[in-house]
């Protein structure tokens, strides 16, 4: 697939604008903000039948408006030039945004490729040095660990790292979280009650209570990287036999996490394992009132934290043109567009989460687990399919 596009259409913008101005984005003057010093110099892919476009930009309406603070683009350096784009979300997610940051500068033109973030890594590999890409853009951590394993990446500027926390970006600064995912359990609140979820992932096999219908996505990218994250964390033993119990559970497949959060409002099963924004997709839909609710587990695999990040590419053409659209990922206009378009959760402090969710502070993931970690999934697909699930 090509994925390249033409100069954006007026319309994405004024409708981004529209949202941006709704939603009363501000600058934080007078803090001490990364990207504030007031010099100039100062995401298969997502849509392959797990997201369309019905399901994104329907979240603002029921959540109201609300006044958003962080670095606005107009602090951040301008944009000129060309770039390239290999993005491993979808574009009926993250294309507006693009579009919207391309049109803001004239003369800058942004290239972008969409594709399954795993098939880029290995197209960036085959092409080598003659790769064209400046920046790779991912739905979750594992594969920008892998660029940075294979010596792919270029280290972000120190303020652009400042952005987000230190566990929301890489150690050596190859790459940065941009917007997050937190693994969790949707829950039908006519089956069953905020106690009747367990907070240890590894005794979800044991529970009466999930008897009754559970649902999960095995083929789903952020599944794997639960499995992978379960067994670096407990063993590739322990978590056979979590995979062996689930399925003597009667655990039901489902092609994407979406699907099973809609079923579990449905009440066609009574909770699953899905990423934490589908569940708040459902609810912008259907309503608040929906019996669909949300529960996370608490220092294990099933807590994780993962992130939809960047990196600036070693065939970068102008490495600060690369690093400062990265810069405007961070920007407060597109952390309220990641919360009020994906749901997903904004990075940058300044910025909170949307809908019924706790904040990141009130979140408990595994401590020891380094993101970079879950690009090690060869062996999580043959558990998988060793023990049946695939």
């Amino acid at each position: 697939m090509d994925g390249s596009s033409g100069a954006p259409g007026r319309t994405n913008r004024r409708r981004f604008l529209q949202a941006a101005a709704a939603a009363g984005i501000v600058g934080v003057a007078g803090c001490n903000t990364p990207g504030s010093s007031g010099t100039a110099t100062e995401t298969s892919t997502e849509t392959s039948g797990e997201e369309t476009a019905e399901q994104i930009g329907s979240g603002r309406s029921p959540f109201g408006n609300r006044e958003v603070s962080g670095v606005p683009m107009s602090e951040m350096p301008d944009l000129s030039g060309e770039l390239t784009l290999y993005s491993g979300r979808g574009e009926a997610l993250v294309g507006e945004l693009i579009s919207f940051i391309e049109d803001r500068y004239p003369d800058l033109t942004i290239r972008p490729l969409y594709n399954n973030a795993a098939e880029l890594v290995s197209q960036l590999e085959t092409e080598g040095q003659n790769s064209p890409a400046d920046v790779f853009y991912s739905v979750n951590a594992g594969a920008l660990g892998a660029l940075e394993d294979r010596g792919r990446t270029q280290s972000l500027p120190q303020d652009v790292l400042e952005f987000v926390p230190e566990n929301f970006r890489a150690d050596s600064g190859a790459w940065i979280g941009t917007s997050g995912r937190a693994r969790s359990v949707p829950y039908n609140t006519n089956a069953l009650s905020a106690s009747d979820i367990p907070t240890d992932i590894l005794s979800f096999p044991d529970q009466s209570a999930f008897e009754n219908g559970f649902g999960w996505a095995p083929t789903y990218s952020s599944f794997q990287a639960f499995i992978t994250a379960m067994r670096i964390l407990e063993g590739e033993e322990a978590t056979r036999q979590w995979l062996n119990g689930m399925q003597e559970l009667g655990a039901s497949q489902y092609g994407d996490e979406f699907q099973v959060a809609r079923a579990v409002a449905d009440g066609e099963i009574s909770a699953g394992l899905t990423n934490h924004y589908y569940i708040q997709r459902v609810l912008a839909r259907r309503g608040l009132s929906a019996p669909l609710r949300t529960a996370f587990t608490q220092n294990d695999a099933g807590s994780v934290f993962n992130v939809a990040g960047a990196c600036v590419l070693d065939t970068a053409a102008d490495s600060t043109l690369a690093s400062n659209f990265v810069r405007h990922l961070l920007s407060a206009e597109a952390q309220d567009y990641f919360a009020r378009t994906t749901f997903e959760y904004p990075l940058v402090p300044e910025v909170e989460p949307i809908g019924r969710l706790p904040t990141i502070d009130e979140l408990n993931p595994p401590e020891n687990l380094d993101l970079s970690q879950l690009s090690d999934l060869e062996a999580t697909i043959d558990l998988l399919r060793e023990t049946g699930v695939l």
